[in-house]
């Protein structure tokens, strides 16, 4: 019986792939000390149980996990990653380039002093700063024939190897680095409150524009003053501080044009700016309540000028009937803000935020440019080709002296995310890929790739730990450790950073989520979280190709 279910289950792998999922997911949640695992740590678990038992997946859905997954980190980074090199590049890259040379450093040597096999090295390399993208480049530099499988192993081996190098001393490099950051501070005597304090944190871009001086407010006209004024007319006279939204007259709503007039007793509903209402409408009307009726739903947009006739035009000089019903927020140029003036000229790329009912952004679309609505649609068009895009550039490789030099799939995935990502950021007219869809996604990707691994090193595991698994756990720890201690000495003396902000660095230079929370909870503080992110986009570039370089060595 047992011997026809364990011939039934290896004949399914795709059911073996899900349930190393579901079980890794449900062992990622179980609290280790307060620390987890997490997802990507839990199926790894899994998945080298599964893979002892003599369970496999299909190759070709790690692959195509480890496509999706790469290609999610550069989209994510693009924005970031170059927004960092333009401001304080130099600074952040030089800590995740000290950080990442160390654990480099340190796992080369290690692993040469302790004659571990190959590809255990690059394996300890992503495991010990819990690094995926490293432990992917360089199962993708084997597979790929970039790097070259030594005499006397074979692909399968050395694979084995890396993904057994990994898991060995991933746990350790998440307990580690979390117990160093909560333990170090305490040892040198620092208060992270109070530095965290010094500083000021950032905008957070995720929450969007600040609607905290629009107001909607519904009117009654109670005198004739200024009557012989259109909507326009009114609209133009105080740009940008008030916007008509929808106006009931006698008891119907009526539509709302550029040369509509109004009348005593007509009730109007109006967006703008909470002191210009509050002064200037009370001459001529009185606020009312309206709770039914005129309750249009309001939302916000963001607007990239791409029509022709609008650029080089004066915000002041837009014809009413391109923007009525709307009211600007703020604008964009290169991803730099700009204040917004009525002599503002409009250029091709232009970013405008709007906040209005739905039909004042049809008619924005119309005249102004593509608008971008909160929408849950992926451009799955631009994903799939940019997938396309960094696989062939992977593929691309030149030869000096002798020695094939390639990107890989996972340099190119990599290069061809970070740029349209960026792309996106400044030309919001393609490649949308809403946050909970990129979450999906990514994860997905993450998971598939991390079963695969699991399942193929679960075959060789026992061997290995019989082997060099003492050795190897014992050097996990030296390349955990070491970095931490090295990157926080060169952000507080070298590069002058506020400790909050180096150990949340040195968290984004090893790429752990995880550590930062603890960074951020002994700060009370998002602060260290400016540090961590100007870290993280280096570090994932630069050790995705710290996985590849070492697997050449």
């Amino acid at each position: 019986m047992i011997e026809e279910f364990m011939t039934f289950m290896q004949n399914q792998p795709v059911l073996v792939f899900f349930l190393v999922l579901s079980l890794g997911y449900a062992v990622g949640r179980i609290p280790l000390g307060g620390i987890t695992l997490g997802p990507a740590g839990g199926v790894l678990l899994a998945g080298l149980f599964f893979g002892h038992l003599g369970f496999t997946m299909y190759s070709a859905i790690q692959t195509m996990g480890f496509a999706i997954f790469i290609f999610c980190v550069g989209y994510q980074a693009g924005p970031k990653f170059f927004d960092v090199l333009m401001t304080d590049g130099l600074k952040y890259l030089s800590l995740a380039l000290v950080i990442a040379a160390t654990g480099f450093g340190l796992s080369a040597f290690l692993a040469g002093l302790l004659d571990f096999q190959p590809g255990m090295a690059a394996g300890m390399l992503g495991g010990a700063l819990t690094t995926t993208p490293t432990l992917a480049a360089a199962q993708d530099a084997v597979s790929s024939g970039i790097a070259p499988v030594p005499e006397g192993f074979t692909e399968q081996q050395v694979l084995t190897n890396i993904g057994a190098g990994y898991a060995l001393t991933y746990l350790f490099g998440l307990i580690g680095l979390i117990l160093s950051i909560r333990l170090l501070p305490k040892f040198l005597g620092i208060n992270l409150a109070k530095e965290a304090a010094k500083l000021t944190g950032g905008s957070d871009e995720e929450q969007g524009v600040n609607l905290g001086k629009i107001t909607r407010r519904t009117y009654r006209i109670t005198k004739t003053e200024g009557l012989d004024r259109n909507v326009g007319d009114i609209e133009m006279s105080a740009p940008g501080k008030i916007k008509v939204v929808a106006i009931r007259r006698n008891g119907e709503v009526i539509p709302v044009l550029r040369d509509t007039l109004f009348q005593v007793g007509d009730e109007v509903l109006v967006l703008g700016d909470v002191k210009f209402l509050l002064v200037e409408t009370n001459a001529v009307a009185e606020e009312i309540s309206d709770d039914e009726g005129l309750s249009v739903a309001m939302s916000t947009v963001k607007v990239v000028v791409s029509n022709k006739e609008v650029v080089g035009v004066k915000a002041k000089d837009l014809r009413p009937e391109q923007h009525v019903g709307a009211i600007p927020l703020s604008l964009h140029r290169h991803r730099q803000s700009l204040p917004l003036s009525g002599d503002l000229e409009l250029r091709l790329g232009d970013v405008i935020d709007f906040y209005g009912p739905e039909e004042a952004f049809d008619r924005l679309a119309e005249h102004v440019g593509h608008v971008e609505r909160e929408i849950e649609d992926t451009d799955l068009l631009t994903f799939g080709l940019g997938i396309a895009a960094g696989i062939m550039l992977g593929t691309l490789a030149i030869t000096i002296a002798g020695v094939t030099i390639g990107l890989g799939m996972a340099g190119g995935l990599l290069i061809v995310g970070l740029l349209i990502g960026f792309v996106r950021s400044i030309w919001p007219v393609f490649g949308r890929v809403p946050s909970a869809s990129r979450w999906v996604l990514s994860e997905l990707g993450l998971m598939m790739f991390m079963a695969g691994v699991g399942l193929n090193a679960g075959g060789g595991i026992v061997d290995i730990v019989q082997t060099a698994g003492i050795k190897l756990i014992g050097a996990g720890i030296i390349v955990t450790l070491i970095p931490v201690f090295i990157g926080y000495t060169f952000s507080r003396k070298v590069l002058n950073l506020n400790p909050a902000e180096a150990f949340g660095g040195v968290t984004g230079a090893m790429t752990s989520g995880a550590a930062l929370s603890v960074v951020c909870e002994a700060s009370k503080s998002s602060v260290p979280a400016l540090g961590y992110t100007g870290a993280y986009a280096f570090a994932n570039v630069i050790l995705t190709l710290a996985g590849t370089l070492m697997m050449l060595m």
